[in-house]
């Protein structure tokens, strides 16, 4: 059988992402610095496929208390250019379900920097887990420390730390199967999830979003 929105969440083709930037307070000038790109094959992070890079802004980045460790203007200098990056990151994530803590805000930049890459829908564990009200707060590292998922999160990105890309991307592949799998014991459609978790692609129509997402993965049924 074709899979589709009612076949198992696991069996879609879903990537976690995380990009680091410069920050909004740059505005129309704010910059990618570091992006991550993890697939989810049958409902685990696949670390062995995963694409992690630096991105050279062309300018200096001055210090911020919000920009991660590590990511100085020095450092970025030696890292591939915003246009070096695209057919990589466009061959990862076209087609694809995007999944992110607080997705909207990473495709917020990512969009506007890319405007031709084109996922097939965005997911959210943010909203998963206000679904739940754990007794924990909701930030990433502080769910994944709740959930009991920073050791495996620290061993599949050893070289990388929280804050960085490949770290958030990591524990955020992780966090997913473990935030399901508390809202629904019994197993997830891809439909279920969508319904909790999707938040709109602004360059899709709202309505029907899982028959759009059906199409755009699967193909019309």
């Amino acid at each position: 059988m074709t899979p589709g929105t009612q076949g198992d969440w696991t069996t879609a083709p879903l990537i976690a992402l995380d990009l680091e930037g410069s920050g909004a307070q740059d505005h129309d000038d704010e910059a990618i610095l570091e992006i991550a790109v993890v697939p989810i094959t049958a409902g685990q992070p696949d670390i062995s496929a995963s694409y992690s890079t630096l991105i050279n802004p062309g300018r200096k980045i001055p210090r911020r208390p919000w920009i991660s460790p590590g990511l100085t203007t020095a450092v970025l200098a030696a890292a591939p250019g915003p246009a070096e990056v695209e057919p990589e990151l466009a061959r990862r994530v076209n087609g694809h379900a995007v999944v992110g803590h607080n997705v909207g805000v990473d495709w917020r930049l990512l969009h506007r920097r890319y405007p031709a890459i084109a996922p097939a829908a965005l997911i959210d564990t943010l909203r998963l887990a206000r679904r739940l009200n754990l007794d924990s707060k909701n930030s990433l590292s502080a769910l994944t420390a709740h959930l009991g998922l920073t050791a495996q999160a620290e061993r599949l990105a050893a070289d990388s730390q929280p804050h960085r890309a490949l770290w958030d991307t990591v524990a955020t592949a992780l966090l997913l199967p473990a935030l399901i799998a508390r809202c629904w014991p019994s197993g997830a459609t891809l439909d279920a999830l969508l319904e909790a978790a999707a938040i709109n692609l602004p360059t899709r129509p709202a309505q029907s979003a899982a028959r759009n997402v059906q199409d755009t993965l699967f193909g019309p049924a």
